[in-house]
């Protein structure tokens, strides 16, 4: 796999997370992902970049464009050196959400990218990091 550019931004105030929008779309499309595709890692953006800020305290968020074989991707890692998420298994069940967000919790931006990487501790802060292909 190889990076063609990558780049990072931090993620503490409210204003950040809409740049992090900003930037998931433009990058989007510079990788050519269809409208529907743009949107699904826009929303799946927004969720971890404001759980970064709420949640994690803030923290980076830290983005690549990546080429592997004919596939084109954009993967994006949230990262902060908060609490960390102490019930993993309670944070990866539908339906469920601590309250804030858009509602679609981590099981909700999971299902909006093809690759979904979590890993977090108690005490440790939380690393998420999400793949789309063109």
């Amino acid at each position: 796999m190889n990076v063609r550019s990558s780049g990072s931004q931090p993620i503490v105030i409210e204003q950040d997370v809409v740049l992090a929008r900003q930037t998931a779309r433009k990058l989007a499309q510079e990788c050519g992902m269809r409208l529907v595709d743009l949107t699904k890692m826009v929303t799946a953006v927004s969720e971890l970049a404001r759980n970064t800020m709420v949640y994690g305290g803030g923290g980076d968020m830290d983005w690549q464009i990546v080429e592997d074989g004919m596939r084109t991707g954009l993967r994006i890692t949230f990262r902060d050196e908060g609490p960390g998420i102490p019930d993993l298994k309670l944070a990866m069940t539908d339906g469920w959400t601590s309250g804030g967000g858009l509602g679609l919790g981590l099981t909700g931006a999971k299902r909006l990218v093809e690759d979904f990487e979590l890993d977090t501790a108690p005490g440790a802060g939380t690393r998420i990091t999400i793949t789309r292909w063109t």
